[in-house]
């Protein structure tokens, strides 16, 4: 059913309210020091016995369920990996699985049980920006850590979340640097209708004029929205040099087969999209999808020996037909990086593992990263993929080594009215 409908209108109407009460509760009774963060009292850790708790969050259900699972597989894989080699501080890995059920109030609630009801050392997960903003302040007035693994629009940071997925500078502008580089010089945009797509062409938007080039239209639809004839009609009437697509879950599987309805192709006019890994490229079908390009990180085609030693472990686990893509990278690395921390600090308290954090690597199987303890971002080497028939994306460019991050893009003068 689509997003657009009445009930589901509704769903999201009274969802929004849910989550506006969320926080407005996640806040009440909450003291915060000149940073803004929060005074009360860190949540308890259970320590107690041979194992040591960590929470998963991830949409097992609903219209992120494309994306996520697979996210929550690969934690596991990650989990399972740790313990085999004597687990952390010498306490195995107890992994606590909730479904934020693709619903933003409910990421809130459970994120809430997560800390308060099984006293996890840390969580894992959460995919949208509006997952993330909807757990924030549960996380920061519980003094509890959340690793957070997927690409976001950049412009925040928080004491008490490590962004192990890409920042702005280290996907979006690699990306229109690309596009620029390669002639394109005007955008259509097309995205889901919430704060990480409006937000990132927001930032597309100042990119481009300050690049010379033009935006051609901006549309946006509800996520889980399967009605985008009316869109691609728009984008090939716009007859703009690529598209930049920043359409979240299985919108991206109607919006391509109508793309191609349209008679749009990779070759008369290409998209770039920053949400499309090789699990929705398998989802969405390759005849939709082939000579498209995508903005990542990571892709199952990485050369390195670990990246072959994760592919493998991954496909033993849940099956050879499995591919793996950037954000379930993002989130197996992530879980490895909270292990050193907590190894370097010799506590799983999250005050002593965030002092630890800094300079922290990790042989990912993106290639070698390093945790920033200022920001608590990681270091990112940048990739341009295309999608080819046998569903796989194979790299047509990366920045060279890893991009440090830059979540409020600092170092760009035409980003300085942004933050």
């Amino acid at each position: 059913m689509s997003s657009g409908s009445p009930i589901l209108r509704r769903r999201f109407l009274a969802g929004g309210a849910a989550l506006a009460a969320v926080v407005v509760l996640s806040a009440c009774g909450a003291k915060t020091d000149a940073a803004g963060t929060s005074s009360d009292k860190a949540a308890k850790i259970d320590v107690s016995g041979d194992t040591v708790k960590v929470g998963l969050l991830n949409s097992l259900s609903g219209t992120m369920a494309i994306s996520e699972v697979t996210v929550r597989n690969s934690l596991l894989l990650a989990i399972d990996e740790i313990n085999a080699s004597g687990g952390v501080l010498g306490k195995k890995i107890k992994p606590i699985s909730e479904d934020g059920a693709s619903d933003w109030p409910t990421f809130a609630e459970k994120a809430a049980k997560l800390i308060k009801e099984d006293e996890v050392a840390a969580t894992f997960g959460c995919w949208t920006s509006a997952s993330r903003k909807a757990v924030k302040p549960v996380f920061e007035k519980n003094r509890s850590l959340l690793f957070y693994p997927v690409q976001y629009e950049g412009l925040e940071q928080s004491p008490y979340i490590f962004y192990t997925g890409a920042t702005t500078n280290q996907q979006i502008v690699p990306a229109l640097d690309y596009l620029k580089s390669q002639g394109k010089k005007s955008l259509y945009l097309v995205g889901s209708d919430y704060v990480f797509p409006r937000t990132a062409n927001k930032e597309i938007t100042a990119y481009a004029k300050a690049n010379g080039m033009t935006i051609l239209g901006e549309d946006y639809a509800p996520l889980g929205s399967t009605e985008f004839s009316t869109i691609a009609n728009k984008v090939k009437a716009s007859k703009a040099d690529a598209v930049f697509n920043t359409l979240n879950g299985d919108s991206n599987v109607a919006f391509f087969k109508e793309y191609k309805s349209a008679g749009l192709s990779a070759k008369t006019m290409p998209v770039v999209s920053v949400s499309i890994a090789e699990e929705e490229v398998k989802s969405i079908g390759s005849q939709y999808l082939a000579g498209q390009l995508t903005a990542w990180n990571y892709y199952q085609t990485t050369p390195g020996a670990a990246n072959e030693k994760f592919v493998a472990a991954y496909k033993a686990k849940y099956g050879e037909d499995k591919p793996t893509s950037d954000p379930m990278e993002a989130a197996y690395t992530s879980v490895h990086l909270w292990a050193a921390m907590v190894e370097k600090a010799k506590s799983f308290d999250p005050e002593k593992v965030k002092a630890a954090s800094d300079g922290i690597t990790f042989d990912a199987p993106e290639g070698k990263v390093t945790v920033d303890g200022a920001t608590q971002h990681i270091s990112k080497t940048a990739r341009i993929g295309k999608i080819g028939t046998d569903g796989l994306i194979t790299e047509v460019w990366n920045s060279g080594k890893p991009v440090e991050p830059d979540p409020f893009l600092k170092g760009y003068s035409w980003a300085a009215d942004l933050s």
